[in-house]
């Protein structure tokens, strides 16, 4: 018994620290996670606090999973385990039985799962977590006092700092459809074998009083004037298979509006993208933004302004190639604002943040 609840302990202690982990690899994608959430139940004023709220649970899931592996005050963490993964299994069940939810980015984007997928592991480490907590008396800790609070103290500093880093420098690992070596048009393309969900219309009328639902193709025999009109509903008839795209909403307009995403990605030769959802902070990565026009402007690489701020942009930026993109397709593309991608047609040859253009300029240097 005592071996299989150090077993027990080592398989929750080592998946919270996963799930920790690749989350704290791009804390930002579960802040916006945190968002969908709040916007489903109305709660959008909690927006401003997502991103420091992911930070806390992300150093507090590995954490956690070092402390139950070291076996450190184990009834202190194994409650706060049980109050987190009953609060997950809230989330990711509302994901599930509600349908309002796609994914529950329990392990982020490198490791997407389905939410009846995210729900049933969360179950588990329920009773394998309510196990631990039945076993308190057979736990001891691996290290003394002292030392279990040096590891836990040096995971905390580094899983934080670690978090700082990429929120300034991209994630160490990047698993968006738009890392480097990506080609933006192959991954706007359906996959093969892809079966999208089927939907029906469903009409609801109200007739002597009743309200009466029916779709596009059963219409009433005696249908006239007197069916009075109460709204409409797309209604699942078959679930597809779930596969599509991985860019779905990706497209480049110009001042008057046009679509210009081919004409761009038609271009000969290579090309800077700096991609940046607001113009703000500017002080910060102007000077790294002007180094970076200047070398390319040697190099004759055109660079070209991509934002969802337009008319900032173009108040600061007048002498930059100014286009329009969709803020939400930026934070997914650019998870530092600005970011630098260097393409070739539709591929992006190189992406950096702005903090690290320094890399971008040796590259464009032949350095």
């Amino acid at each position: 018994m005592k071996n299989l609840i150090i077993i027990i302990r080592w398989f929750v202690g080592l998946l919270f620290i996963f799930s920790g982990l690749i989350k704290a690899n791009d804390p930002l994608g579960l802040s916006y996670k945190m968002q969908e959430f709040f916007e489903v139940w109305n709660l959008s004023g909690f927006h401003g606090y997502t991103l420091a709220l992911s930070i806390l649970m992300n150093v507090f899931e590995i954490l956690a999973g070092v402390a139950v592996i070291i076996g450190w005050r184990m009834k202190l963490f194994s409650w706060l385990l049980l109050i987190l993964i009953i609060f997950f299994s809230f989330l990711t069940g509302y994901a599930l039985f509600s349908g309002k939810i796609k994914t529950c980015g329990c392990f982020g984007d490198c490791l997407p799962l389905t939410p009846a997928q995210s729900f049933g592991k969360d179950l588990l480490l329920l009773v394998l977590i309510l196990i631990i907590m039945g076993s308190l008396s057979k736990i001891h800790s691996f290290f003394k006092q002292g030392t279990a609070i040096l590891i836990l103290l040096v995971v905390t500093i580094t899983a934080t700092a670690g978090q700082f880093y990429v929120l300034r420098h991209l994630p160490f690992i990047d698993c968006l459809p738009y890392k480097k070596g990506n080609n933006i048009v192959q991954q706007m393309k359906t996959p093969e074998g892809a079966i999208p969900d089927s939907f029906a219309i469903l009409f609801t009328y109200k007739k002597a009083g009743k309200e009466i639902s029916f779709d596009q193709d059963h219409f009433p025999a005696d249908f006239d004037s007197t069916y009075e009109y109460e709204n409409r509903a797309d209604k699942l008839v078959k679930k597809g298979n779930g596969l599509q795209a991985k860019i779905a909403d990706f497209s480049l307009h110009g001042q008057g509006g046009a679509d210009t995403t081919a004409a761009i990605f038609a271009q000969k030769g290579k090309y800077i993208l700096i991609l940046a959802k607001e113009i703000k902070h500017t002080d910060d990565w102007n000077p790294q933004l002007v180094k970076t026009i200047q070398a390319a402007k040697e190099k004759q690489i055109p660079v070209i302004l991509v934002t969802a701020d337009v008319e900032k942009a173009r108040s600061l930026f007048g002498n930059l190639t100014i286009i329009t993109c969709d803020a939400t397709v930026l934070k997914t593309a650019a998870r530092v604002n600005p970011t630098f991608c260097l393409m070739q047609e539709a591929t992006i040859l190189e992406k950096f943040s702005y903090a690290d253009a320094d890399a971008l300029i040796r590259i464009i240097n032949g350095q």
